[in-house]
């Protein structure tokens, strides 16, 4: 069921300056036009640009209605019944009549109140004021500027919009003090539950069945002040109990948790869908109702079917290059529908190396074909396998061609123009798409992820496995003769621009793979990136060097081996220690006590390394961390959230996306079960973020809402790492 968040409040932040006479409780970000349009908008038919401090849109003429032609701000948080006051300067080049008011930014659109104001070539103030009559986040405030007859200017200044009752950054409802897995525990696993309350003293807990019968009971630990979230933390440890059954809950006073369920096949699902999400996330392909269902269900994307023209012939940026690749496939990356080579690397090494794990631990799930509903189930290759092909056929298709310049490197991303609107489904994008110029990092990635793949599929497919090893071997090439070319940090104009100035991790990955693959002592002597507590994350893939030394070990000489575990060990114990210090189990504990965008992937990815600790020396710790890490996912945290979408009563779902955008249009589906969030992000680098989380706590850091993309974005590296350790998890059972 959907929360009920009071965070309607507002704020200013650094760079977004407010107007001189602002009052109490600001909605408006960037009223002054300080920092530029942002987070301003304009309707198509209505460029805008600031001039002079000013807001300026060109109104043209024709316009009959006046919302025809509109300037405004969404994500504006609404108190119902509260009284709210508008003032603004403005001026024009001819005498109009503007209206001014507040709406809902979403479907329906219901309009809250609007006022005329009566607008000439002399600037001037007006106040008008209104009552909101429903609470949101999702807010606009617009000034309609159409019916006016001839084209003209109107120019917009000191825009403030104050009132309501809640401060900035008060207001959230995070239900329950008694935090705990709402998906639920494994019967002989860890079973822990953090509860906020201020006592100093243990406080005494009642586990109850869906009957609501106690079952166990015993008294908190103190574990105190949490400094990620502010919370002061006790700790309920109920580890003892191993009674399989559904709808538990735990009970501190009269404070009750989410109900969760305790299974050994607890996550057999949650494997799968973290899995399947990247078939609702193909490219190139129908997403057939017979997989996922009528409501997911939708035609090919960017096949060169009108309106989109396709990636089945994308050409250079102009003046980059010559001509065109067929980079049809692949996966959407993230909330938009660009394809980027150094993500889609790690991704799919993430899913191949799950593949290996199950090899060398005999996890038959891991294994199995038939395990997901996609096309290519039931083909007698295991269905990961399946999956990361489609990724890896992707990223071969973006290595420069032979008797090109810079030929064997890799194109560093492919997507739009320009930024398409939320939401846009991929069969109705109607922007041109672009080859971005090849990187070093791009091309090492595509190394090392080909390497891992000639690997994995020789037993399957020879064939594609020496397509993989030729591609690798061609790209590693490349690099070398063309070490340092960087995507440029500002080419994030209708995609990311996945910036990396650092590469000399990407060689000792890339080396560290062809070795594994090939024994060529030619690349041993690149193998020279460590694990370190900084984690990887596709920027940083250093530790990716030490985790395939430790993965494919017989492969490596022993003086490696034996450094590379060391490593491993020794930064998985810090995790552990990391996730152990807090009030809510995290192992992700930033130095500088910032959360990072999508650190629910740091949190992720550092449980990875702790389970490989597990896989190298099997310590009932390591085990329990990454099962602890799980809890601290699906709703064990400060904001009582499950991050992953379909799991747990209070779960994110309404991710950043283009595709799975139902928050704005109810006919589209939500994300799909077992999507994972971003998680909290001190950065706040969207609107409504920015609105709605000034001053929160890094750990609190986070809004379930569609249009917050600093936190609540999808992405494919971020689910790959889900699946990763839901497939670990999923293999403990009895």
């Amino acid at each position: 069921m959907r929360r009920a968040l009071l965070l309607v409040t507002a704020a200013l932040v650094v760079g977004l300056a407010p107007p001189a006479h602002a009052d109490a409780y600001e909605r408006v970000l960037n009223g002054s036009f300080a920092a530029g349009k942002t987070p301003w908008w304009s309707s198509g038919s209505t460029p805008s640009q600031v001039d002079g401090g000013r807001l300026c849109a060109n109104v043209p003429a024709g316009t009959v209605n006046p919302w025809d032609s509109m300037i405004g701000e969404n994500d504006i948080p609404l108190e119902t019944g509260q009284p709210y006051t508008l003032r603004f300067t403005a001026a024009a080049t001819a005498n109009v009549t503007i209206r001014a008011g507040l709406a809902l930014a979403t479907p329906p659109n219901t309009s809250m109140f609007t006022k005329t104001a009566s607008v000439t070539t002399t600037p001037k103030t007006f106040t008008l004021t209104g009552t909101a009559t429903i609470a949101t986040l999702s807010g606009q405030l617009g000034f309609q500027l159409g019916g006016n007859g001839g084209a003209y200017t109107f120019c917009l200044d000191d825009v403030s919009l104050t009132g309501g009752v809640i401060p900035p950054g008060g207001g959230h409802d995070y239900g329950s003090p008694v935090r705990v897995n709402q998906l639920g525990y494994l019967p002989d696993g860890p079973k822990q539950a953090s509860i906020v309350d201020s006592s100093s003293k243990p406080l005494a807990w009642q586990l109850k069945d869906s009957a609501g019968r106690a079952v166990d009971s015993g008294r908190t630990r103190v574990s105190g002040d949490d400094a990620m979230s502010g919370d002061h933390v006790h700790i309920a440890d109920f580890s003892g109990f191993r009674r399989a059954g559904k709808g538990y809950t735990l009970a501190v006073g009269s404070a009750v948790s989410q109900p969760f369920d305790i299974a050994g096949d607890l996550y057999d699902s949650l494997r799968r869908d973290s899995l399947e999400y990247f078939y609702y996330n193909r490219s190139g392909t129908p997403i057939e109702a017979q997989y996922v269902g009528d409501a997911y269900a939708r035609p090919a994307g960017h096949v060169g079917v009108v309106p989109n023209k396709g990636d089945v012939s994308v050409p250079c940026l102009p003046g980059t290059c010559d001509y065109s690749l067929d980079v049809a496939g692949g996966w959407y990356d993230a909330g938009d529908q660009g394809k980027y080579v150094v993500n889609g690397g790690i991704a799919a090494w993430q899913l191949m190396d799950a593949y290996e794990r199950s090899l060398d631990t005999g996890d038959r799930a891991g294994l199995k074909d038939g395990l997901l509903a996609i096309p290519e189930n039931r083909n007698g290759i295991p269905d990961v396998l399946d999956e990361s092909r489609w990724e890896m056929q992707f990223l071969l298709s973006m290595q420069v061609p032979a008797g090109q310049p810079l030929a064997g490197m890799a194109h560093h991303k492919i997507h739009d123009l320009a930024w398409t609107p939320l939401p846009t489904q991929p069969q109705n994008d109607p922007q041109p798409r672009y080859l971005h110029p090849p990187s070093t990092a791009a091309t090492l990635n595509l190394a090392a992820a080909a390497a891992q793949c000639a690997r994995v599929w020789a037993r399957w497919d020879k064939a594609f496995s020496q397509q993989c090893l030729a591609a690798a071997r061609t790209a590693w090439q490349a690099a070398l003769a063309h070490p340092a070319i960087y995507a440029p940090a500002d080419d994030s104009v209708g995609g990311g621009a996945y910036d990396d100035t650092n590469v000399s991790d990407e060689f000792s990955w890339a080396a560290a793979e062809l070795y594994a693959t090939t024994g060529d002592k030619q690349y041993l002597a690149q193998v020279t990136g460590k694990i370190t507590s900084d984690g990887f994350s596709w920027r940083d893939t250093g530790a990716l060097t030490d985790l395939t030394i430790v993965r494919v070990p017989w492969r490596f000489p022993p003086a490696h081996v034996a450094a590379a575990r060391a490593r491993v060990l020794k930064v998985a114990d810090g995790y552990v220690r990391d996730l152990k210090s807090q009030g809510y189990p995290n192992p992700y504990l930033p130095t500088d006590g910032q959360y990072v965008w999508g650190s629910n992937s740091a949190t992720t990815n550092n449980a990875l390394v702790i389970a490989t600790a597990y896989d190298l020396t099997h310590r009932p710790a390591y085990r329990d961390a990454v099962l602890e890490s799980m809890d601290y996912l699906l709703g064990r945290n400060a904001l009582n959230q499950s991050f992953v979408a379909g799991y747990g009563e209070w779960a994110s779902h309404n991710e950043h996306t283009r595709i799975f955008a139902h928050e704005l249009d109810p006919k589209l589906p939500g994300p799909p079960a077992g999507a994972l969030a971003g998680g909290p992000n001190s950065g706040l680098q969207d609107p409504v973020a920015q609105q709605n989380l000034p001053g929160c706590r890094p750990a609190k850091c986070y809004v379930d809402e569609i249009d917050s993309y600093s936190t609540n974005e999808m992405a494919i590296n971020w689910n790959s790492s889900l699946a990763w350790l839901a497939g670990f998890a999923d293999s403990l059972r009895p």
